[in-house]
């Protein structure tokens, strides 16, 4: 006697499988419409223009004088203050004077 079962359950399985997918599908579906959209928060006319950094500008401006920043102290000045700033540390002091600077 010949199994006929075994070409059924190719096709409970297939079936199994389709109905299984087609849940899947409905609770994706069901979640997404269930969902709530937050309405995207308008920009401020403050956020649209960046507020004003000093020392941008003054950073801006070295950049502008090229190789010649390299020995303008106020450049190296405003590097300094980058630098302090980036990594976290209170601004350095103002160099002190020399007798000779006196």
């Amino acid at each position: 006697m010949t199994d006929g079962g075994a070409p059924m359950d190719g096709k409970m399985l297939a079936r199994l499988a389709a109905v299984v997918f087609v849940a899947i599908a409905i609770t994706a579906t069901a979640i997404e419409m269930t969902r709530t959209e937050e309405p995207p928060t308008p920009r401020s006319a403050v956020s649209a223009e960046p507020a004003r950094d000093p020392l941008r500008e003054k950073q801006r401006r070295c950049q502008r004088l090229g190789e010649a920043a390299a020995s303008d102290p106020e450049c190296l000045r405003v590097w300094a203050e980058s630098r302090d700033r980036f990594l976290g540390r209170a601004s350095a002091p103002a160099a002190p004077q020399t007798a000779e600077g006196q």
